[in-house]
């Protein structure tokens, strides 16, 4: 006869949490209280196990997760406790105080590591307790298809890929305009690829039941919307991440540099007919951006103009968020993947890299779907999925360099797939999917594909500069650096962004004290559940970080350069689902400690207060002071460009303004763009001035303070002309504004 144990038996299993002999409290030995609770929290079976929760909490985490528990779940993490959840609660605190010390102001990170390994051990220890919840992953399903394809659309495919393939290099029958794009080899690179799709997509729904349901309810004299809580929460993220993506948009940052005027002048050159496949001014650029900012200045009317290049960074960054939130929902449901999306949606580090109106948002823009649908593709064996992921892969070849990296981030998920265990036949589906995305990726890289293999070094020219000695040699061994590097790189995350404050803060950590204390137990969370069920998915997601570090992590010849936010973008989007399964583990957890009032009030009041701390920090951190070191960092240039664009457009004319070209000062260039005039080039050398002295028309110089050189001479040449300074809203950035009246005016 088994004796049944007593309370304090059970007291002491609970509190020696280090031995293997556990008591679990069955149906007939749970005590009333605890029934009670768990009558008045309204759970079920199937929601211990992950199926269903209150309409109110569910959205935030604050309930359990409405995807299925796979058969390798922790039975205990079923377990609904009624006690203070002190131990997640402890773990959490400690996370937090360990990055508030890795704030830059005087920091050592002895402390800080040693207040991190507490709190990884307390997630751990919170995790088997039931007050953090492991996210459930969702049950894998078998979507897979013989390996079939449909003979004519392949055949067409094949036919119009080559034929587009050999329009786009250097000759062509029907256009003179080598290596761009033309009607003609874009309307055939379009039939190649809608063929392809034609020839291996899967119709799991027939197209004409989706048709007849879709036309059913358009037709329908009263359409019905559902408005729930979870709905209201959705909007409300929309409308705060809207506000932190918009706001001040032209003012932050204020100023443009030297890229953006090159990347103007290429769209300068899109919007008078010159339709590159790839631009080769300042070293080669891929052409996504710039047609993008073509299209923008022309829908919205803003011009060849920094707000041009800035709203279509920030659309692509908004676009990121969605995928952000599905791959987080593949990695633990809806919860993780809302907090990932609204973590990302008002970080510091996603919204400057939209804001500046470079190339730098297009790397996470493509990231985010091709890891989406490829976890999601391995998962169900979807050959669809594979179909998205390979047209997503090749776009992003279209968009940023870095994003070189991704094909062997896909070559890794797929490897770590094969070696875990799988069901039969899953393997050869994978491997099948691995040649779907390698084939699609193919087809949309196939102009980029013949402008390489027919200009492999201007292709190749920006990454070796980088990678290798072409532009210096290297200031010690290659594996030095590179080891160096990868450190560097790896603890950005919470502690040094690196030093180019065009794309950043100076020596801060690229994520802000909730962001990357929640990262990285998210990490610990993820490998915990990597440990109980195996999962591909944590190491892999895991693994993607340092991969699409790479592009930073491989500046071997210009290591000051690393790291840097704009290289390794793309590394934020894992990073951001870390922080959500973080988010969804600590607050549910906190949620089934207690009963139903208590444990909701409280978890209500912890993520409030999370995101709360995060908001007000990442505001700070963009708009005032990012915004701050950017204006006393940058020159100009739009002051000068008013001024200029005032005269010109008044009593003078674009030939008649200049900026006296001195070393170290402004891009002339900018104040060209600034003043109106996107292709004038305003500088003009102290020892050309002279020849301005035909013009009978009046003039106005533009002078640095320093250059008193420049200065002298505008003297000696118009006697009669008048000085000003022009007092900057920046104490350091004032300027000489010379006049020089028409010549009929002077004696």
């Amino acid at each position: 006869m088994i004796e049944e144990p007593s309370v304090l038996d059970y007291i002491k299993s609970r509190l020696a949490f280090w031995r293997k002999e556990k008591i679990v409290l069955t149906d007939e030995s749970r005590p009333k209280s605890t029934e009670a609770s768990l009558a008045q929290t309204g759970l079920d079976a199937s929601e211990m196990s992950g199926g269903g929760g209150m309409a109110e909490a569910q959205l935030l985490g604050l309930s359990a997760s409405n995807e299925a528990q796979p058969a390798t779940a922790e039975p205990a993490h079923a377990t609904i406790a009624t006690h203070f959840p002190w131990v997640g609660l402890t773990a959490l605190l400690l996370g937090l105080i360990a990055q508030l010390a890795l704030e830059p102001v005087e920091r050592d990170p002895k402390l800080p590591l040693f207040f991190y390994g507490m709190a990884a051990l307390g997630v751990i220890l919170a995790a088997r307790k039931g007050n953090w919840l492991i996210p459930n992953l969702p049950e894998a399903r078998d979507q897979g298809t013989p390996f079939k394809a449909r003979t004519g659309p392949f055949i067409i495919g094949c036919v119009t890929a080559l034929v587009a393939f050999f329009l786009f290099g250097k000759i062509s029958f029907f256009s003179t305009a080598d290596e761009q794009f033309t009607s003609v080899n874009i309307t055939l690179w379009l039939i190649s690829l809608l063929s392809f799709v034609w020839a291996f997509w899967t119709w799991n729904i027939p197209w004409r039941e989706t048709a007849t349901r879709w036309i059913t309810y358009l037709r329908a004299s009263r359409w019905q919307v559902s408005f729930n809580r979870q709905t209201l929460l959705a909007v409300m993220a929309i409308a705060v991440i809207l506000f932190f993506r918009f706001y001040r948009l032209n003012d932050v940052p204020p100023e443009m540099v030297s890229d953006q005027a090159e990347k103007l002048l290429d769209v300068y050159d899109v919007l008078n007919g010159q339709y590159n496949v790839f631009f080769p001014r300042n070293t080669g650029r891929e052409a996504f951006q710039f047609y993008l900012t073509a299209a923008i200045s022309l829908i919205f009317g803003t011009g060849v103009s920094f707000l041009s290049l800035k709203l279509g960074t920030v659309l692509a960054g908004l676009v990121t968020l969605p995928y952000i939130y599905l791959l987080g929902k593949e990695m633990g449901g809806r919860q993780v993947g809302f907090y990932a999306a609204l973590f990302a949606g008002i970080a510091y580090w996603p919204n400057v890299i939209s804001r500046i109106g470079l190339r730098f948002a297009l790397y996470p823009l493509f990231t985010a779907p091709v890891l989406f649908y490829l976890v999601r593709g391995l998962r169900r064996s979807s050959r669809n999925d594979f179909i998205l992921a390979g047209i997503f892969l090749g776009l992003g070849l279209h968009g940023y360099s870095p994003f070189r990296i991704v094909p062997f981030v896909v070559v890794a998920a797929v490897g770590l797939y094969l070696i875990h265990r799988q069901p039969p036949g899953a393997r050869r589906q994978a491997i099948f999917g691995l040649f779907i995305i390698a084939f699609f990726s193919l087809i949309i890289f196939l102009p980029l594909l013949r402008y390489a293999l027919e200009n492999p070094e201007m292709f190749s020219y920006r990454a070796m500069t980088r990678l290798g000695t072409l532009e210096k040699p290297l200031d010690a061994p290659a594996w030095q650096i590179f080891l160096k590097n990868l450190w560097n790189a790896l603890v950005m995350f919470a502690w040094d962004n690196g030093e180019v404050w065009v794309v950043s803060i100076p020596h801060r950590p690229a994520l802000s004290m909730v962001s990357a204390a929640m990262f990285h137990l998210g990490l610990v969370l993820a490998g915990y559940r990597y440990w109980k069920q195996r999962s591909w998915q944590d190491i892999f997601l895991a693994l993607s970080i340092p991969l699409l570090l790479m592009p930073s992590i491989l500046s071997l010849a210009f290591p000051a350069e690393n790291p840097i936010l704009n290289r390794t973008a793309g590394a934020y989007v894992p990073a951001f689902v870390f922080v959500g399964i973080a988010m969804q583990g600590c607050l549910s957890g906190i949620r089934r400690a207690w009963d139903a009032r208590r444990g909701l009030f409280l978890a209500w009041i912890v993520g409030l207060f999370l995101f709360t701390a995060a908001a007000r920090q990442d505001y700070k951190l963009v708009f005032e002071q990012y915004a701050e070191d950017y204006l006393l960092s940058a020159w100009n240039t739009s002051e000068m460009g008013k001024v200029l664009g005032d005269f010109s457009r008044t009593i003078g004319s674009p030939e008649t303004i200049w900026v006296v070209a001195y070393p170290y000062w402004v891009d002339t260039r900018l104040v060209g763009m600034q003043a109106g005039y996107p292709a004038l080039d305003t500088a003009i050398n102290p020892d050309q001035i002279s020849e301005t002295v035909a013009d009978p028309r009046p003039k106005l110089f533009l002078v640095s303070p320093d250059d008193v050189t420049g200065l002298e001479t505008l003297r000696d040449l118009y006697p009669d002309g008048s000085l000003k300074k022009y007092q900057s809203r920046v104490e350091t950035k004032d300027f000489w504004m010379f006049f020089a009246p028409p010549l009929n005016s002077q004696p």
